[in-house]
């Protein structure tokens, strides 16, 4: 086995890297380009899952493409002490799709809790950035909103054949 996969999950990895076939039954598309069941891929993927051997099966969707063309960072300077709570308790927002800690860099940028957020308009994201205020309430001592300007792509590692 070559970096923890054998020769079969390595062609699982490489025919799903880019995305699952979009099809009504992926898993069945799967196991025939790789040769063998639906079951044994469904096994597979949930084995590498399991090792860390990949992070996520998930979908991705294109905001824009489905109607949120405001997208936006919050970003918070709450107490470092209190960044644990405060973090899980924004990422609990069923509006917020990523949610992190990262580290400040004193005197330019005091932020260190990140939120985004995506909305169809630049007032209806400002509205969930306030949510979002109201409940970190006097832990928040500032924050700001870097709205998206451009669309970028983003990719995960990808194997050669």
């Amino acid at each position: 086995m070559t970096g923890g996969l054998d020769p079969i999950d390595r062609r699982l990895v490489l025919s799903t890297q880019g995305g699952l076939p979009l099809v009504p039954r992926p898993y069945h598309q799967l196991a025939e380009e790789v040769g063998i069941s639906p079951a044994e891929v469904m096994t597979r993927l949930a084995r590498m899952l399991e090792s860390g051997a990949i992070r996520r099966i998930g979908a991705v969707p294109n905001h824009y493409a489905i109607g949120y063309t405001a997208n936006g960072m919050s970003v918070w300077d709450v107490p470092d002490e209190r960044i644990e709570p405060l973090g899980a308790r924004v990422g609990a927002l069923d509006f917020v799709t990523h949610c992190y800690h990262r580290p400040r860099r004193l005197p330019e940028w005091p932020y260190n809790l990140f939120a985004m957020v995506h909305g169809s308009s630049r007032a209806e994201v400002r509205g969930m950035v306030a949510a979002i205020a109201a409940v970190l309430g006097c832990d928040c001592r500032s924050y700001d909103i870097l709205f998206s300007t451009a669309i970028l792509k983003k990719t995960g590692l990808r194997i050669g054949a």
